[in-house]
């Protein structure tokens, strides 16, 4: 189908000032951008008047690994303009596993991304265990959005070394053996390499995920497949021994962007993160640390008690079913040794933390854990751990964890040194939903706040994530690109309050936010939405193979 797009104020992806241009789309490329020909047989004319006609908006660092395998639509992220996702971020995803390993993903992927283990099961056909398996299943989907995906160093460990994998280090023959998997995976065309050292990813059992057993040589040696490829990003969440200096030197020593996630406020003192910016810039490399537009907000659970669960008394819990885990919370000596632990490492947030959704404390709802602690007399610890039992750990407690101080957020914005990501879609679904990142930065941050000016806003959704990840093609309104567009009111553009379903396989539940203003999407020059309604059954989607 060709359309000439007319009447829209076309802001372009590049931050060049908007202009009013005709867009003509023809064989899924972008045709001509400027005055176009009158009414022509075989084009729709669309009627954008009042409309910001944009590329259509990329999110860098989603987990929809599985979830595409059962939800082609990619919901919530295609009702927010989004068109191209990139998945298998912080070395997590599903591919390559081996039929045996298949549950240990599914049990990491639980404790780590915060997804259900019985919608995992229930929703993923194995019929893949190599990375280039696994890609080819995704090509053969009907999708509505582009997908890419980086291996994930989780995964690639359990596949080459087995149960070794969560025990030690690996030898020399495996690390080549891990190395030739990834030239494969991009020969066949995946985004990366991406891995996690960090502290607090914590898998099946309660253990640490397989990548923080590795050592730093290793994830050298496996990410030095990318420059024999010549081509890749590396995408990586810090931890001790690989941080801004290792960065530095695998971007130098690559020749390929490195990102890594997350640059958040609320880690120290106002300024930390804008300093950790200015110091990544200042050693060197192409080093792109990732940012978020919206506070870090969650739900908490104790059946399911991520971000708690980052504390080593935690791991206790995570390590039975979620089934006996009240047993694990009513036992006293377990309390006296998690209490003083958790009640240091969120002494700041038990004021910031308030009853969410509950099946038996209605009226406490809105109440702090500090207020209700203060009134009873008690330690903010035992208010969560009691309400909890007493509703069968069914009553969810909502956290401002991170990124609220919107003085440094507005900074880091503005710093072109970073670039935008971290919408963590298809990941801690019961707990939070941010993959409204994009009209939640349009609406707040670019037409109330006037922190970004629209054109800049577009472009930190857009041309620049497209240039660090190399997508050639896409990202720009430009002629021989992508037909990948949103039209949107940017009068009205934004995001609802997230509501809970009940959706995903085996009847398990997610957050999801619904979008305002955004009146059409195109996806390789096929309309996905359209006058703010989904097409039905439209999946012009690719895998974007690099």
């Amino acid at each position: 189908m060709s359309y000439a797009l007319r009447g829209a104020l076309v802001v372009d992806g590049s931050g060049s000032a908007a202009r009013r241009a005709d867009v003509v789309i023809e064989g899924g490329r972008i045709a001509s951008v400027g005055e176009s020909p009158g009414v022509r047989s075989g084009v729709e004319e669309v009627d954008l008047s009042g409309l910001v006609l944009a590329p259509g908006f990329i999110d860098i660092h989603t987990h929809y690994d599985a979830q595409v395998l059962w939800d082609p639509e990619l919901t919530p992220s295609c009702w927010h303009g989004v068109t191209t996702v990139a998945m298998g971020n912080c070395g997590f995803g599903i591919a390559p596993t081996r039929p045996e390993h298949r549950s240990t993903i599914a049990r990491t992927l639980e404790n780590v991304e915060g997804m259900s283990a019985e919608a995992l099961e229930a929703g993923i056909p194995w019929g893949f265990e190599t990375f280039p398996e696994y890609l080819d299943t995704l090509d053969g989907i009907p999708k509505r959005i582009n997908v890419g995906a980086f291996i994930g160093h989780t995964p690639l460990r359990l596949y080459v070394m087995g149960d070794d994998a969560i025990e030690r280090a690996a030898t020399d023959d495996e690390v080549d053996d891990m190395r030739r998997a990834v030239l494969e995976a991009m020969a066949a065309g995946a985004l990366g390499f991406a891995t996690s050292r960090s502290p607090t990813h914590a898998g099946a059992g309660g253990r640490p995920v397989p990548s923080r057993l590795a050592e730093v040589e290793e994830v050298f040696r496996i990410a030095d497949a990318l420059r024999q490829a010549g081509k890749g990003v590396v995408q990586v969440t810090p931890g001790p021994g690989l941080f801004l200096d290792e960065f530095a030197s695998l971007s130098t020593e690559l020749g390929l962007p490195v990102t890594w996630t997350a640059l958040l406020t609320g880690f120290g003192a106002r300024g930390t993160a804008t300093a950790l910016a200015e110091r990544t810039a200042a050693l060197g490399g192409e080093v792109w640390p990732q940012i978020a537009c919206r506070p870090l907000v969650m739900q908490v659970a104790l059946e399911d008690p991520f971000p708690i669960a980052m504390l080593p008394s935690m791991k206790e819990v995570l390590a039975v079913p979620r089934g006996e885990r009240a047993g694990v919370y009513a036992d006293q000596a377990w309390r006296e040794r998690a209490r003083p632990e958790v009640s240091k490492a969120w002494a700041t947030r038990w004021s910031k933390m308030s009853i969410e959704e509950t099946g038996r404390h209605h009226a406490l709802r809105g109440r702090t854990v500090a207020e209700l602690a203060e009134e009873r007399g008690v330690e903010p610890f035992d208010v969560l751990v009691d309400l909890s039992l007493e509703d069968d750990l069914r009553t969810r407690f909502q956290v401002v964890l991170l990124n609220d101080d919107e003085v440094e957020v507005a900074e880091l914005l503005q710093d072109k040194r970073t670039v935008l990501g971290l919408s963590d879609a298809g990941a801690h679904a019961s707990q939070l939903c941010d993959a409204c990142f994009s009209t939640h930065l349009l609406g707040y941050w670019s037409r109330e706040r006037g922190t970004l000016p629209l054109e800049e806003a577009v472009w930190r959704l857009t041309g620049h994530p497209a240039q660090v990840f190399r997508l050639e093609g896409r990202g720009l309104v430009r002629e021989g690109y992508a037909a990948d567009l949103v039209a949107f009111d940017a009068e009205k553009v934004g995001t609802t309050e997230a509501r809970r379903t009940w959706d995903l396989p085996a009847g398990a539940d997610r957050l999801v936010v619904d979008s305002l203003g955004i009146e059409h999407v195109w996806v390789g020059g096929v309309a996905t939405r359209a006058d703010g309604m989904d097409v039905e059954d439209a999946r012009p989607g690719r895998l974007l193979r690099r």
